[in-house]
C-alpha cells in the first residue's frame, strides 16, 4: 500500500511539475519557506515573511535578519542541491519530486532535501541504498535540467 501511495504521488507530481524548473517553489519559496541557513545548524525551521530575499528569481525565507544576511554573503553555499527537489527521486528515477522540508541531510557541506510522507522516507532509502552512487546519478540527471 505504501508503494502504491508513493507511485501515485510520484505520478501526480510528475504531471503537475512536468515543466522544467530550476527550483521547487511549492508554497512560493525554495524549501517551502524553510530557512536554508538553519539546516546547516541541523535545524529545519520555517522562515518569516519579514526576512525574505530573491536569488536567481526564487524566493527564500529566513528566521532572522542574521540568517538573511548570512545567505546574501554566500547564497551558493546554502541553496539546496537539485533546486530543492527530492535528491533520492532525482538519483533513483530522474524525477523532480516534491519534498518534506523537515527531511534533510547535510553531506559534504551541501544541503539535500527528501520526500517523507505516506510511510515513505526517501532519506532513509538514500542512506540505506548507496548515497554516493545516488548522488552521482542525481548530479548527472540534474545536469539535463540545466539548459
Amino acid at each position: 500500500m505504501k508503494q502504491i501511495a508513493f507511485l501515485f504521488t510520484l505520478l501526480i507530481t510528475t504531471v503537475f511539475y512536468g515543466q522544467k524548473k530550476d527550483y521547487n517553489l511549492k508554497k512560493g519559496y525554495v524549501a517551502e519557506g524553510y530557512d536554508v541557513v538553519s539546516y546547516f545548524d541541523n535545524n529545519a525551521e520555517e522562515g518569516e515573511k519579514e526576512f525574505t530575499t530573491t536569488h536567481d528569481g526564487a524566493k527564500f525565507k529566513f528566521v532572522s535578519k542574521q540568517h538573511l544576511e548570512t545567505f546574501k554573503k554566500n547564497p551558493k553555499k546554502y541553496i539546496p542541491q537539485y533546486g530543492g527537489w527530492c535528491a533520492y527521486a532525482l538519483g533513483e528515477s530522474n524525477t523532480k519530486y516534491d519534498i518534506n522540508p523537515k527531511t534533510f541531510e547535510i553531506r559534504d557541506g551541501k544541503l539535500y532535501l527528501f520526500y517523507n510522507s505516506w510511510g515513505t522516507n526517501t532519506l532513509s532509502k538514500w542512506t540505506e541504498e548507496n548515497p554516493e552512487k545516488l548522488r552521482k546519478q542525481a548530479d548527472k540527471n540534474w545536469s539535463s535540467y540545466q539548459e
